[in-house]
């Protein structure tokens, strides 16, 4: 088996997707084909607590907190994924962004 390509999957307010597909975008890392700007999102609800010591972007130390943010989903090579890393800590307001890198087969 090979693994050529990724698929990123990664939590944020829907306010930062804009910023982040443009970073992406700058840096030619979610091309496909003939077209550029390529991710989708979707609203999903959450559930978090921050822990003693967090600077949380919403709720309160110890409380557990709910609410929707967006799962960002994108495809892109093996060798951005470093740079994908670096621009989403770079952009996102998260103090723990969570992101997957998901191995894609070659088919």
């Amino acid at each position: 088996m090979q693994f050529t390509h990724v698929k990123i999957e990664v939590l944020m307010p829907e306010g930062y997707i804009a910023l982040l597909r443009n970073k992406l975008n700058e840096a030619a890392v979610i091309r496909q084909g003939n077209y550029d700007h390529v991710i989708s999102y979707s609203h999903v609800h959450c559930y978090w607590r921050p822990l003693e010591g967090a600077e949380p972007f919403e709720g309160e130390e110890g409380k557990i907190s709910h609410g929707t943010e967006c799962l960002v989903t994108f495809k892109t090579h093996c060798n951005n994924v470093l740079a994908v890393k670096e621009i989403i800590e770079d952009i996102h307001p998260y103090e723990e962004p969570v992101y997957h890198v998901i191995p894609l087969m070659d088919v």
